[in-house]
């Protein structure tokens, strides 16, 4: 499977601009699986403008990305602001899918930060949920960012199949060495590759720290090869790598983590005092 890895810095508030990236990227790139960093069709620091600018199933740049899937035969990954359809005014911090088939599959962020200079936890909904998506014969697991600092996320996914994690971000530039030492963790703990792609640039003072990247199912990183035939700014990069899906399936027997975990009983009963 070749994914391509889009490191690119958004425009603050143009969907469309944005979204002509992505266009121009997925069909440059020609891989099986684009995948754009977290809140790229929007930017990260736009406030209360996300539930102007959130996206609705059906509408204008949704009905853009499935054309765009079904044109290329890719499957592309980007975050995006999205409308709740069950509270109306709330709003999601989302990994959306659009498959070649034309679907369309969500991911939420699980668990969204509220300390230093972010706001999710006042701006969006999280989820308590995740699935894999089904990419032909492969399952595939998408995190958002901050969700990878709880195992348990990754695990889910992995229990349910997943054959790959695929990370999208957000992360500043201070947080690119915790990211540089979990990943790899993530990938060895539910032999599983992992592929993480985070934004760069600057928004309102943070500047984001990239980092871009792919790990087999025993944390050895992957190469990458660039694109070079695209027009790019400061530290952006647009890069492809092979995926073997086959790849979880040869290792979980040396290192069987899941079929240990999840032979183990569940936890025992609170005891009553």
């Amino acid at each position: 499977m070749r994914l391509a890895l889009a490191q690119l810095a958004p425009i603050p508030g143009d969907v469309g601009q944005n979204l002509e990236r992505v266009r121009a990227t997925t069909r440059t790139a020609g891989a099986d699986l684009t995948v754009f960093p977290e809140l790229f069709l929007t930017g990260y620091r736009v406030g209360d403008r996300f539930h102007q600018l959130a996206l609705h199933d059906g509408d204008e740049t949704t009905e853009a990305l499935r054309a765009l899937a079904r044109e290329t035969k890719t499957t592309v990954v980007v975050g995006a602001p999205l409308a709740s359809t069950e509270r109306r005014g709330e709003v999601y911090n989302a990994a959306i899918a659009a498959l070649a088939s034309g679907e369309l599959f969500v991911q939420v962020k699980r668990y969204l930060p509220t300390f230093g200079p972010f706001e999710e936890g006042a701006l969006f909904t999280a989820t308590d949920t995740s699935r894999p998506v089904s990419l032909g014969p492969s399952l595939v697991g998408l995190e958002v960012c901050y969700d990878t600092f709880f195992p348990e996320v990754s695990r889910q996914l992995a229990l349910s199949g997943a054959e790959l994690l695929v990370v999208i971000s957000a992360a500043p530039v201070t947080s690119r060495r915790l990211f540089d030492r979990l990943l790899p963790a993530r990938a060895i703990e539910n032999g599983v590759p992992v592929v993480y792609v985070n934004r760069v640039g600057v928004e309102d003072g943070v500047v984001f720290g990239g980092g871009s990247g792919a790990w087999d199912a025993r944390g050895e990183p992957l190469p990458t090869t660039p694109v070079r035939t695209m027009s790019l700014g400061p530290e952006e990069s647009v890069a492809t790598v092979e995926i073997d899906p086959t790849d979880a399936t040869r290792w979980r027997p040396f290192r069987p983590v899941l079929r240990d975990v999840a032979s183990r009983p569940g936890p025992p009963p609170p005891v009553s005092l």
